[in-house]
């Protein structure tokens, strides 16, 4: 059986089996975007449900939101992403492609393959930015040309100036200039704000005790300079965040549970122990807020990388709030004068990333009847299918209704329950082995007799007759 994985391999099932498509596919795609097909939806949310079964249903210090995409401008100044949530950029002299500069040896340009030919790095801020509401602050420009000046704004029947906006360079844009900067809003580049956004919210309404944690899964947007290695680091993501709020003096106690707990969800997905390590990132290379911070990295088809990672953010995005929107961010313990803004540990999680480490864990080939297969060994609880159901012949009336009545007694029972009955039975067990169905369900003429039918395990490929009830 082999092991090794290549990306090639993972991106050819993806999308031969109905998991994961490129964005806008049939328009000649969109870079840095991807669509998940019927497959790739229930095994994303199969991992999403699993996350928030197991941080949230399954606790009692845990509370859920769903915080709004788009968020007042104000959230992303006072933390600070306007100014520092950005990459270092280069562009190449000759064929004008970008690159993030810490990710390639500039001394070479990747596309072009001219050697010394790449600008100085520049910071990229990674944010798209929209405009809000109705505007008469927008224009079109032609791409690559910078505008400044001054935009008056004018009653449209008399022609009386009703406004004048100075532009600067800062405000330029290829594409869509956008001038009203009270109207100016940014796609969340992670759903973490939403969440310290709402702590007083949720300390106002249930008054939790310490420590406590609240959750989000949603939509981020981050515009990278060079998406790459298929929906690893891509435009358009999903995230599970936790923001876990403690008490200074605990956090080191807390930070350790967390540890553990994020080896039992791995171990859930299927990840083997040696597939990844936590990797102690140094002070130079964390994020400033961070007193210490876990990496876990993943050994993905395209070399060893972020997984996930789990923070000591301490009070840096509380007091922040505190100090910018003049509302209070402390916590007053139960029974006491005790007050404090409390210190944060944050679990982050991205689902993509998760769903691409599931694939890669999955991912099996073997030699079956002299050829080879290919098959996912998902955990169960994760595959996208539970079990495929077919007559062993569609061209018998008698086995067809039969297998109908088992396919909608499973199909009641499990959910995930596919119909299969197109081609012979060997391509439809090799069909189901490569989407990672664990059970493939086999209705024959012995069925009619004795209400018995054949259930082949996907893993081993052996098959075993059991009776129908004990499915």
């Amino acid at each position: 059986m082999s092991t090794e994985v290549k990306l090639e391999d993972i991106v050819s099932l993806a999308k031969r089996r109905g998991f994961i498509y490129q964005g806008s596919d049939v328009y000649g795609g969109l870079s840095g975007t991807w669509d998940y097909g019927p497959l790739g939806v229930a095994l994303k949310r199969n991992i999403m449900n699993l996350w928030w079964q197991t941080f949230v249903e399954n606790r009692d210090d845990m509370y859920g939101v769903d915080a709004a995409i788009l968020m007042n401008q104000k959230v992303w100044q006072a933390s600070g992403h306007t100014k520092t949530f950005t990459d270092p950029m280069v562009e190449c002299g000759n064929c004008s492609n970008k690159f993030r500069a810490d990710k390639i040896d500039i001394s070479k340009c990747p596309s072009c393959g001219k050697e010394n030919t790449f600008r100085p790095p520049v910071d990229f801020n990674l944010m798209f930015n929209t405009q809000i509401g109705a505007s008469w602050g927008s224009i079109e420009t032609p791409d690559g040309q910078h505008w400044a000046g001054e935009l008056t704004a004018v009653e449209n029947k008399t022609g009386e100036e009703k406004a004048k906006v100075p532009i600067t360079e800062g405000d330029s844009y290829n594409g869509t200039m956008m001038f009203e900067k009270t109207g100016r809003v940014y796609l969340r580049p992670e759903t973490a704000q939403g969440i310290f956004t709402n702590y007083k919210n949720v300390l106002d309404s249930f008054y939790p005790d310490l420590p406590f944690g609240i959750a989000q899964q949603g939509k981020a947007f981050r515009n990278e300079i060079s998406p790459r290695d298929f929906v690893f680091r891509s435009r358009e993501f999903e995230q599970m965040e936790i923001e876990y709020f403690v008490h200074k003096d605990n956090w080191q106690e807390e930070f350790k549970k967390w540890e553990e707990d994020i080896e039992k969800f791995l171990e859930a997905l299927g990840l083997p122990e040696n597939s990844y390590e936590a990797v102690d990132v140094p002070a130079e290379d964390r994020a400033h807020y961070s007193e210490k911070t876990l990496d876990y990295e993943f050994k993905f088809p395209h070399g060893k990388d972020e997984l996930l990672g789990l923070a000591y953010r301490t009070d840096f995005d509380l007091k922040n709030i505190d100090e910018n929107s003049g509302k209070s961010m402390e916590y007053r313990v139960k029974g006491t004068n005790e007050t404090f803004i409390p210190h944060v540990i944050e679990p982050s999680f991205g689902v993509e990333r998760a769903l691409m480490a599931v694939l890669t864990s999955a991912y099996r080939t073997d030699e079956l009847n002299g050829e080879q297969r290919i098959y996912l060994a998902l955990p169960e609880h994760l595959a996208p299918v539970k079990y495929a159901v077919s007559p062993l012949l569609k061209n018998k009336p008698e086995l067809v209704e039969k297998a109908r009545e088992v396919y909608q007694m499973l199909k009641k029972k499990y959910g995930a329950v596919m119909w299969d009955d197109n081609g012979n039975i060997g391509k439809r067990y090799r069909r189901q082995d490569e989407i990672g169905t664990p059970h493939c369900v086999v209705i024959d003429f012995e069925t009619l007799e004795n209400n018995t039918v054949t259930v082949r395990d996907r893993d081993t490929t052996e098959q075993k007759r059991i009776v129908l009830e004990e499915i």
